[in-house]
């Protein structure tokens, strides 16, 4: 081999062995900064892989969008529902909510409506709340998030035949979500910050 390939080929292996080296000592280093008293952790995913979600009421209505839009504000389904929760008309009507191209514009009213929905619908289940939460309905548990998201799916109405029928009377939608499976899905986060409201507006929300 001629001297100068020689050379190169050992200049070649020199920066190799040395970028490895250095590598290794890099993460010695990291590691001894980390130690065992500052660990590095990584984001837990709960409920459609969303990072950092409480069993809280931001929790709940995070997740509840995810499924409904995945979270997004300018979405309109095949079927007309709008934006982050999937609102139908009647629904924003009901709150006086009438320009729906400003409606999927605007993040703030839609988690407004969203609230004064939730304050709405916990008023006219007050009862069923009272009497079902606790109970195993069809091998699913009965929690308060649980029918308020039932109730966001198919109306308040639907949700109490469900209930006081003991699951005999069910709802799915046009896409298959029912409401036993939103009970089940949507259960445990505690909504006890929302108060029933019969006059709730986006007002108050």
């Amino acid at each position: 081999m001629h001297p100068q390939n020689r050379n190169i080929q050992f200049i070649k292996k020199f920066l190799f062995l040395s970028i490895v080296f250095l590598g290794f000592i890099n993460a010695i280093s990291i590691d001894k900064k980390i130690g065992t008293h500052n660990k590095v952790t990584f984001p837990k995913f709960i409920d459609y892989n969303i990072p950092y979600l409480q069993k809280d009421f931001v929790g709940f209505k995070e997740a509840l969008a995810f499924k409904e839009s995945q979270g997004s504000y300018t979405v309109v389904n095949t079927l007309g529902y709008l934006g982050k929760y999937q609102f139908g008309r009647t629904t924003l009507h009901r709150f006086e909510i009438y320009n729906t191209a400003a409606f999927l514009k605007d993040p703030e009213l839609q988690e407004k409506a969203f609230k004064a929905l939730c304050k709405v619908n916990k008023w006219i289940l007050r009862k069923d709340i009272r009497r079902s939460v606790g109970k195993i309905i069809n091998g699913t548990k009965i929690t308060e998030s649980g029918i308020l998201a039932a109730a966001h799916l198919s109306g308040a109405g639907n949700v109490k035949k469900y209930l006081r029928s003991n699951g005999v009377e069910g709802f799915s939608d046009a896409y298959g979500a029912s409401i036993k499976n939103y009970l089940k899905k949507f259960g445990g986060y505690n909504v006890s910050n929302i108060i029933a409201d019969q006059d709730a507006t986006v007002v108050n929300s």
